[in-house]
């Protein structure tokens, strides 16, 4: 009688997958800080954790957003720790942020990821910046802030997840086009196509389907979905009103497919990031962490 024979179950490749990081500044020695402050920004998609050390940015981390938010908190703020060898209790104090703000136990204060992302926009692009586009994972913010990070306006998109990182993620993965190839894909076509007109994430991915059974290759299709985004984003952003000192944050913010597509519509340049864009809610944060550390030490 012949042995059954075990065979492995192919496992389907998760297009929409990002990969996960950390990083520190091994420049710097955290043990001569005076403050040493922490931002967590839990997001619906994303969450990032980053440490300063006297208002430097020292180290952090970028993670998925798990189905619990302390637990997600915790883990990214473990992942930014990392290879520091800081000890927990010389964190001094810590700021939440992000869609699970007000449930991160380990946090000292929350406050409104539109405040952190002007906030942390100010540090990542400069004092110039007046208008600030965060495209996240559940929504899109049109910011409007002066020259110290301090939020003067903003407006909130009131579609659903079409237009933002998780639609962007299930056209990924119903592509099955690696989530950070779709913004490159996207450009590599002739002639821009029209934009899908659904502002649903359901309805959008049946048009899409639509569009493929009619033979639109991937890559006008993506060109198609890019485009609606950066649309409605430029909507949003006419609506506040745009200054040319004007920069992107969030994790779309890499995407170049959508970021070249707003600095078409909208005619003028992007400023150029020195520092991940997608840590801008959590650098935020923790500047914020910092400021009232010591505003609670000269009381």
């Amino acid at each position: 009688m012949a042995e059954a024979v075990a065979t492995a179950t192919p496992q389907k490749r998760e297009y929409w997958r990002w990969t996960e990081y950390n990083w520190r500044d091994e420049s710097l020695d955290w043990r001569g800080a005076r403050v040493i402050s922490v931002g967590i920004d839990v997001g619906s998609v994303s969450s990032q954790a980053v440490i300063l050390c006297d208002g430097k940015l020292f180290a952090y981390s970028s993670l998925r957003t798990g189905s619990n938010s302390p637990t997600s908190a915790q883990r990214a703020l473990d992942a930014a720790l990392e290879k520091t060898e800081v000890p927990r209790e010389k964190i001094h104090y810590i700021v939440a942020t992000g869609y699970g703000r007000v449930n991160i136990p380990i946090a000292h204060k929350a406050i409104t990821e539109i405040a952190c992302h002007a906030r942390g926009a100010n540090f990542i692009y400069g004092p110039t910046v007046r208008t600030v586009l965060d495209m996240g994972g559940q929504d899109c913010k049109a910011i409007r802030c002066d020259e110290k990070g301090k939020v003067t306006n903003f407006l909130m998109n009131d579609k659903c997840a079409a237009g933002t990182g998780r639609g962007m993620e299930v056209m990924a993965d119903l592509l099955q086009v690696p989530i950070e190839e779709v913004g490159p894909a996207s450009l590599a076509v002739d002639e821009e196509p029209p934009p899908v007109s659904s502002t649903c994430v359901v309805f959008a991915k049946s048009e899409v389907l639509s569009l493929l059974r009619l033979g639109w290759p991937r890559e006008r299709v993506l060109a198609a979905f890019c485009s609606a985004m950066a649309h409605r984003t430029v909507e949003l952003l006419m609506r506040i009103g745009v200054e040319r000192e004007f920069a992107i944050t969030g994790g779309i913010a890499k995407n170049v497919g959508i970021v070249q597509r707003v600095k078409r519509e909208l005619g003028i340049e992007a400023l150029k990031p020195k520092i991940d864009p997608q840590i801008a809610g959590a650098l935020g944060a923790a500047l914020f962490a910092k400021a009232l550390y010591e505003k609670e030490q000269k009381q």
